[in-house]
């Protein structure tokens, strides 16, 4: 069974919420990538991506409002298109609890930020909440098999030179979890998809080095404060050029971009059938000779 990072199967009270990840040092480390020069290929995708869909959707947005995109990649894709449009920073505090009023909202959007969320279900209730009737949730977080490899070789080495595992990536939501959360929060229409990215690095440490480029190292409570050992990380390297190198030499690493869409319910939105109310049985149907 995967692990993932969203508590699918508890109330999004804050008491029954566990806390696995270090919101306020990810704030901390986002901020140093900006100063930094930051890696903004994954971001750039979404933000392309994101254009293209809602210029596929038949309808305008009036009020909209991005939450805790990095960078300003969605505020230009905004710019002039929107009557209102408001940029939600992450927070200093660990608080995940966001400034909208009740239906004040058309659209909200957010690229690369849920999957760091400790408690998506409150967090995407609390966008049901700020959405108007018909108002439409579109986003983008990172799930399924993302780097997958990098946690495989991290664990295959930690087992070797240390007798023990540590968590060293962070677990992700895949998309059953995401499309169960969507109907929970109260979402008509929902739809998710994925889109997967290969990324081909010379080694390792290059690999690692843009995930520091784009605030994304380990933000995890029960990550190991100490730092690596110099002979794990180099070893951690060795195996991950031996399981997950292609015949030039460069290693593979995954990517996979959950998107997720979802409506605030309203009367002109097409309706399910009622349970029997179906002219023709899929029985007969499949029974049915073709020609």
């Amino acid at each position: 069974m995967r692990a993932t990072g969203v508590p699918t199967g508890m109330a999004s009270s804050p008491t029954a919420t566990p806390m696995l990840f270090d919101r306020t040092l990810l704030r901390v480390r986002q901020r140093r990538a900006l100063r930094g020069g930051p890696a903004t290929f994954l971001l750039d995708r979404v933000s392309e991506d994101m254009a293209d869909r809602l210029r596929a959707v038949t309808r305008d947005f009036a009020e909209a409002a991005d939450i805790w995109t990095p960078g300003d990649g969605l505020q230009k894709l905004a710019r002039g298109r929107f009557k209102s449009f408001s940029h939600l920073d992450l927070p200093d505090s660990p608080q995940e609890v966001l400034p909208f009023a009740p239906e004040s909202l058309d659209l909200a959007l957010s690229a690369l930020a849920f999957q760091f969320v400790n408690d998506l279900p409150g967090v995407l209730s609390q966008v049901r909440r700020a959405l108007k009737p018909d108002g439409l949730l579109l986003a983008a977080m990172i799930g399924g098999d993302t780097l997958t490899e990098l946690r495989q070789s991290f664990a295959a080495a930690e087992a070797e030179c240390e007798a023990g595992v540590s968590p060293r990536v962070a677990p992700f939501a895949d998309l059953r979890d995401i499309g169960s959360l969507l109907q929970r929060a109260g979402f008509a229409l929902p739809v998710i998809d994925v889109d997967s990215l290969v990324v081909r690095y010379d080694n390792a440490f290059a690999l690692m080095q843009d995930l520091r480029r784009m605030g994304a190292t380990n933000i995890l409570f029960e990550r190991r404060k100490t730092p690596s050992r110099r002979a794990t990380l180099l070893r951690m390297a060795q195996i991950y050029h031996e399981r997950f190198a292609d015949p030039d030499g460069r290693i593979r690493a995954t990517f996979d971009l959950i998107w997720l869409s979802g409506w605030a319910p309203h009367h002109s939105q097409q309706q399910p059938l009622q349970p029997g109310s179906a002219k023709a049985s899929l029985a007969d149907a499949v029974r049915r000779p073709k020609g």
